[in-house]
């Protein structure tokens, strides 16, 4: 498979670009007749569910982060209409989802709990002490105990 034929998201993943459904619609906002009459919008959809080229561990971690974006058939909606151009849309549109793609699968390290430095617990009382000592400095004594 040629580079021109898949979408890389990362070294060890490419989409093949023969997974994805392309769908061009007319889009709005400003542009005058030539938005009234071109179809430059690109909807792109992607059934990851049946691609081949996620593992089920990959997949499952896609189900869970991008469950907000899916639709109820479970595939991954990615719109773009940036440009006047379908072919630039396009590859906005994949760019797009292999950032989302990316960006779902990239596992966070797990935190390493950290003890307090000795140094920083004593320095915490020591200047606890000093303005307790402050404080009953300021406090009134009876001259006369």
């Amino acid at each position: 498979m040629s580079t021109d034929d898949v979408v890389r998201v990362t070294a060890a993943l490419s989409i093949p670009r023969r997974e994805f459904r392309a769908r061009a619609t007319r889009a709005g906002g400003p542009g005058g007749q030539h938005v009234n009459t071109s179809s430059t919008r690109i909807e792109l959809l992607w059934d990851f569910e049946r691609s081949r080229a996620l593992t089920e561990e990959q997949r499952a971690r896609l189900r869970e982060k991008l469950a907000p974006r899916l639709d109820a058939d479970g595939v991954l909606r990615v719109v773009s209409a940036e440009t006047r151009s379908q072919g630039e849309n396009r590859l906005r549109a994949e760019a797009r989802l292999a950032a989302l793609v990316r960006a779902a699968l990239k596992v966070p390290r797990t935190r390493r709990t950290t003890k307090v430095p000795r140094g920083a617990i004593e320095s915490r009382l020591d200047t606890k002490r000093r303005t307790a000592g402050k404080k009953a400095d300021r406090r009134w004594k009876n001259e006369d105990d």
